[in-house]
């Protein structure tokens, strides 16, 4: 059994930047790859970043590409995702996901373990 909590959402101007946090409970931490995902109102929930249980493998939505960073410790227990030149389209509830294999995936069904969400809120 992992938890997630995600932390570090607010309210930011466009081109401003917020890094996100996921900590995880569990021993199992380090073997799992984690990925976030974010939901805009009356939109359905979209892939954002994976990263394997290594950090060896990253991935990221066209999207983000080259705006965001998934980073991971899991001498910690965490998940990052920095975000940057933020868009009012990055406006979204931002869900960290845990796989229970270690590769990356963009697929939201393959996570079994997902926090409760935080709030990204990027004015214009």
């Amino acid at each position: 059994q992992v938890q997630l909590v995600e932390s570090g959402g607010g309210l930011v101007q466009a081109g401003g930047s917020l890094r996100l946090s996921c900590a995880a409970s569990g021993r199992t931490f380090s073997s799992y790859a984690m990925g976030w995902f974010r939901q805009a109102p009356g939109k359905e929930r979209e892939f954002v970043a994976t990263i394997s249980w290594n950090s060896r493998y990253t991935d990221y939505a066209d999207s983000v590409k080259g705006r965001f960073t998934i980073s991971r410790d899991n001498a910690k227990n965490t998940v990052s995702l920095q975000m940057n030149s933020l868009k009012p389209e990055d406006t979204a509830v931002y869900y960290c996901a845990a796989r229970s294999t270690g590769g990356g995936s963009w697929y939201s069904k393959e996570y079994v373990y997902w926090g409760q969400g935080t709030q990204v809120t990027v004015s214009s």
